[in-house]
């Protein structure tokens, strides 16, 4: 197993209803549904908690096979310790994933006939912008030039960390020691041996996992100190089939993290959809980010949310409370960073107002992604979400001017809306259209004045 298959979670997020006192200073709406990573097959998660040169990294591992054949390699950048390693909640990165999805908001067009219609303020509600917001011996070298730096277990884990001198020789040793390692895998090795990376190295106790009662494998935690802020993904490309889709939450108390050897994209966002996608939100998702990756040419990284955690507008799901964002590794807090202060800190409350998450999406394959993840943090608190917007028309009683001067517009609105979701999506106009009901556009045949008396009789 490698850093690739890291995770695919599900958390169903609860419908909310945002309120606000203008629409000029707050995105105010029904959030109805969200994209989360779940949508994406082959799609694996990492949460990496970041201050300074200091690092937690999250790995939930969705390992799809016979518990016993689970093996993960991971390149890090010093010899890790058991202290440094925790056995961490898989509903913690569940609740970040939802936090930070792409999400689908509604609003409900008000009677034109008891309120003055205006187009311009339906106008700016779509565009309404957001609110501010125990350590073992060294062993020597063998004979394949690997050195085991430190074993040890957590919990149902047992690790081991080496080091090596070339490529071959370490896959030749994982798979004596019974490391279902892909073949071929030496190639990828070889960039990181001559980096001086070590290997943490993780498969499972079964006895362990049994006795623990879960039933998918818990999330392993990485704590660790290097100027390097990086996150290995080529070894993840050994026996991949296709694309593979990578979502990395970075959290930090200062703001954006940027990629530094990758272009990074946002997606499109604020754009006004049918209404009839609210049923089909998860597949227009995946279109809109297939569409936008071939256009990007395949090799770039995507912005899909940045976003003090304290605050959301509109909001997919409650913010994460300070226990969830200590499960993921925030670590930071008042004094917490002072000379002498442990590291990972204390376990006193961590409070949410100076973490800052950056939700990015890589589909990469290996030959457009020849090199691995390089960030940086940066002061960029700038907020952005990926959101789309359906209005649903009014259909009552439109008969006074307002409602037909109201009416008016809606054919010439639907049609832009659908030929936005056709640019967004590329799905086909027509098909588009067929799904659009038009006919609110046209007013209504006036009811024949039958006498009253005409029911009651008729079939007498």
């Amino acid at each position: 197993m490698n850093i690739s298959r890291i995770l695919i979670s599900i958390l169903l997020a609860c419908i909310l209803v945002l309120s606000c006192a203008t629409q000029a200073i707050a995105f105010c709406g029904f959030y109805v549904g969200g994209a989360d990573a779940k949508l994406f097959n082959k799609a694996s998660q990492v949460v990496i908690a970041r201050n300074g040169d200091r690092t937690i990294l999250t790995m939930a591992n969705d390992f799809q096979g016979a518990i016993k054949d689970f093996a993960m390699v991971v390149p890090v950048p010093v010899a890790i310790k058991k202290e440094q390693v925790h056995v961490g909640k898989r509903i913690a990165i569940e609740k970040l994933d939802a936090f930070s999805q792409p999400r689908l908001v509604e609003y409900f067009d008000p009677d034109p006939c008891t309120t003055q219609f205006n187009e311009s303020v339906m106008d700016a509600r779509k565009t309404a912008p957001a609110a501010p917001m125990a350590t073992r011996n060294r062993a020597p070298a063998g004979r394949d030039g690997v050195t085991v730096e430190d074993t040890f277990k957590v919990n149902e884990y047992e690790i081991v960390i080496l080091s090596a001198k070339e490529s071959k020789g370490l896959e030749t040793w994982l798979r004596r020691s019974g490391y279902n390692i892909p073949k071929g895998a030496s190639a990828l090795l070889s960039p990181y041996i001559k980096q001086n990376l070590k290997f943490f190295v993780a498969k499972i106790d079964l006895k362990e996992f049994d006795k623990s009662g879960y039933q998918v494998l818990r999330p392993l935690q990485i704590a660790y100190e290097s100027p390097k802020f990086m996150l290995p993904i080529r070894l993840g490309m050994i026996n991949a089939r296709g694309d593979q889709d990578l979502v990395v939450y970075i959290l930090s108390p200062k703001g954006r993290a940027e990629l530094t050897n990758y272009r990074t994209v946002k997606i499109p966002t604020d754009k006004t959809i049918p209404e009839y996608v609210k049923s089909e939100f998860g597949e227009f998702y995946k279109s809109t980010f297939q569409k936008v990756y071939e256009r990007e040419q395949k090799k770039v990284a995507f912005l899909e949310y940045a976003w003090n955690v304290s605050n959301c507008d509109p909001c997919s799901s409650d913010p994460p409370t300070a226990t969830e964002l200590k499960d993921v590794g925030v670590f930071w807090q008042d004094n917490s960073d002072l000379p002498g202060k442990p590291f990972p800190s204390s376990r006193r409350s961590i409070p949410s107002g100076n973490t800052f998450i950056t939700r990015l999406h890589v589909r990469y394959t290996r030959d457009r992604f020849p090199e691995d993840l390089m960030f940086q943090e940066t002061g960029n608190q700038e907020n952005f979400q990926g959101r789309y917007v359906m209005n649903h028309p009014f259909k009552g009683n439109l008969n006074c001017d307002a409602g037909k001067k109201y009416q008016r517009t809606l054919r010439p609105r639907l049609e832009q809306e659908a030929g936005t979701l056709a640019n967004l999506t590329g799905w086909s106009i027509r098909d588009i259209n067929r799904k659009i009901d038009f006919s609110i556009t046209q007013p209504k045949k006036a009811e024949a004045n039958t006498p009253f008396w005409q029911n009651v009789w008729k079939d007498n």
